[in-house]
């Protein structure tokens, strides 16, 4: 998988440095920033209000997490919508404002694709809200994705600001984000990350320190470290006087990126699309099973949730790596139990369903 970057002046609209700029490589969860373009110019032409309730098709209920766990036939207002693709990067939120804005996710694909190109995404194509792996059909680069992220700041500035949230609260219940290179560079003030197990970890920042206004992207890349480690290490080149001018296709080594901050959450666990897991959000978790694959865990999970109608308590599923015996096990498991004594309650249903269950006090 290659790594593409660029690195934008987002004041001049004038590419500072690049490798691999229009290389075209999936967009991950990138594609949610196009989904919350048209959905802000919904809101400025009235065509949606904040306050609106979106209902949540079957369809969009089934999306994989990260998600908001919407059961099909709820509604959800705009406001949440929004605020769930921006902070945890919830697939059935954007697919249901899809749904609702264009009458289906393959719709508002093309109606995103059409957009972007009037955007000056010359090498895009979209053909779903949440950028969830469609084949080799949805693509991008890493300078199409720097013009989305610039066109965004530019003509929704009271919206953007929303990208800068850390968390945000949903049916009471406190959802932290995922998108650490704000916890850790100084100036950083979004825009989104994405991750499937085709596109790699990609990243978009947006960086206002020093006078300087510039936006990057990282493609494809290994880690989620690795990735924010190599978007570091580029803010920290470009914001230097010493690279105002253009530097194009340069491949020399980066250079070691300023100390870290402290961070406020574990940057290599958390990650959307396919291959993501959940970050826990209450004291009690239950765990079903400890799997091979980090897929196997995800289908019993969704078996599990349609069976036992744990979305509807709005229970997070999460899918936890761990190394047992030299082995790589993935943990299926349940977050969202006020107490032990729900949680066990729970795990005493789940075992009346013939699923093995245990209850897990969170550290």
């Amino acid at each position: 998988m290659a790594t593409s970057w660029v690195v934008l002046d987002a004041d001049s609209g004038v590419f500072l440095g690049e490798d691999g700029g229009n290389h075209v490589q999936p967009p991950a969860s990138l594609a949610k920033m196009m989904t919350l373009y048209l959905t802000f110019e919904a809101l400025h032409d009235g065509r949606l209000h904040w306050n609106d309730r979106i209902t949540v098709s079957r369809n969009a209920s089934a999306k994989i997490p990260m998600k908001l766990w919407i059961k099909p036939g709820n509604t959800i207002s705009v406001r949440e919508a929004v605020d769930g693709m921006i902070v945890i990067s919830a697939n059935d939120a954007a697919a249901a404002i899809g749904e609702h804005l264009a009458g289906s996710e393959a719709a508002f694909g093309r109606l995103m694709t059409k957009r972007g190109r009037q955007l000056g995404l010359k090498n895009t194509v979209f053909t779903n809200p949440s950028g969830l792996s469609d084949g080799h059909r949805q693509a991008t680069t890493a300078r199409d994705m720097a013009r989305l992220g610039r066109a965004l700041q530019r003509d929704f500035p009271r919206e953007y600001k929303r990208f800068s949230q850390t968390s945000f609260v949903y049916r009471g219940k406190r959802l932290r984000g995922h998108n650490n290179l704000m916890y850790r560079y100084d100036g950083v003030d979004g825009i989104k990350t994405g991750f499937t197990n085709l596109a790699g970890y990609n990243i978009v920042s947006s960086l206002n320190s020093g006078g300087r206004h510039l936006i990057g992207v990282v493609l494809g890349g290994r880690t989620a470290r690795k990735r924010d480690d190599r978007m570091a290490a580029l803010l920290s080149r470009f914001s230097s006087k010493s690279a105002a001018q253009p530097q194009i296709a340069m491949r020399v080594p980066l250079p070691t990126p300023r100390p870290l901050q402290d961070v406020a959450m574990d940057d290599s666990l958390i990650e959307q699309g396919d291959g993501g897991v959940v970050p826990a959000i209450s004291a009690w978790k239950i765990q079903i099973a400890a799997l091979p694959s980090a897929a196997a865990a995800r289908a019993l999970l969704d078996k599990v949730s349609a069976l036992a109608g744990f979305a509807r308590d709005g229970l997070t599923a999460s899918v936890e790596p761990v190394v047992a015996g030299g082995k790589k096990l993935y943990r299926a498991r349940f977050d969202g139990f006020e107490d032990h004594t729900a949680a066990g309650k729970a795990c005493a249903a789940l075992k009346q369903r013939k699923f093995d269950c245990i209850t897990v006090e969170a550290p």
